[in-house]
């Protein structure tokens, strides 16, 4: 009875387990919700991108337009013409104040990125009393505003007769910068001490560890320096008007002034030719960019991990 029984059980049994007739939904893979986000910031970041880039690559359209088309917001000229590139040759000394500008930034792109590594050098590899506070002077610095100092970095100016040159443009950096001695302090303290050590063991002054040993192993960090005051001092306009009063000595941001109260804002209305000036002045650091986006994009993320 038994053996005969068990299989009928069973089959009475069999129906309790079957499949609901209600399945639950299929859950979403997380290889698919990965890539839902990366298109979603993949958008994102292109909507940023197009919202930075429109405003050049308006400018740029408007500089090959008329004078009646520049404002009619099309990206693609009606009217394409190339005479506001040869007026604006005509209209102003822009050869000249192109001069003005490389040589003020050159001369304060070496002078701040020399004068703030040997600074930056002696706070990270010298040990010596109140190494700390005076450091934290330093900082401080970056708080003070710079109308603050203003009138008495001109009244020394003026003392030594150099209003009106490009001196004052340039000459401050010699004394470094705040950010940039913490920022290149930072990748110093990152090097280990023990290679300036055998260095030193070796023979070599301190001259010759900061410059053969220190400062190339430093390259990334001073490249980031240097593109960064290449383009404070490239569109520093504050200083231009503060110190320079004769065209011949003119800055591209402080002609670009000088031109905007001409022909923009004083009546005469050849808004194609500031536009076009603006587009020679900005062009250059766009080249200088794509020539060291690689030391630059290099720099930050070393001097990002030397904390």
């Amino acid at each position: 009875m038994t053996a005969v029984g068990a299989p009928q059980e069973r089959a009475e049994l069999a129906p309790l387990v079957t499949e609901p007739e209600h399945p639950a939904p299929a859950r979403r893979s997380p290889r698919g919700r990965g890539r839902v986000a990366t298109w979603l910031l993949y958008a994102a970041l292109a909507a940023v991108t197009v919202a930075f880039v429109y405003p050049f690559v308006w400018l740029v359209s408007a500089s090959f337009k008329p004078r009646s088309e520049v404002f009619d917001n099309k990206l693609i000229p009606d009217t394409f013409t190339l005479h506001n590139y040869v007026q604006v040759w005509h209209e102003a000394p822009m050869a000249l104040w192109l001069l003005n500008t490389v040589v003020v930034t050159v001369l304060a792109t070496a002078a701040v990125t020399v004068s703030s590594a040997m600074v930056a050098w002696g706070f990270s590899y010298f040990r010596f009393r109140g190494r700390g506070p005076l450091f934290g002077l330093v900082l401080a610095t970056m708080m003070l505003p710079g109308a603050v100092t203003m009138i008495p970095t001109y009244l020394i100016w003026d003392s030594l007769g150099q209003v009106g040159t490009l001196t004052p443009l340039w000459a401050q950096n010699l004394f470094g910068s705040a950010f940039y001695i913490f920022l290149l302090r930072q990748f110093f303290l990152g090097l280990p001490r023990e290679l300036f050590e055998a260095a030193r063991m070796d023979g070599a002054n301190q001259w010759q560890v900061f410059t053969r040993i220190a400062l190339p192993l430093t390259r990334p960090a001073l490249v980031v320096t240097a593109l960064f005051e290449f383009q404070a001092a490239w569109t520093d306009l504050m200083r231009p008007l503060i110190y320079l009063r004769d065209s011949s000595t003119f800055t591209i941001p402080r002609g670009l002034k000088a031109m905007l109260d001409q022909f923009g804002f004083g009546g005469e209305w050849h808004w194609e030719i500031v536009v076009t000036a603006s587009v020679i002045a900005t062009v250059p650091m766009i080249v200088l960019f794509f020539l060291g986006q690689r030391h630059f994009v290099e720099g930050i993320a070393t001097t990002g991990s030397k904390g």
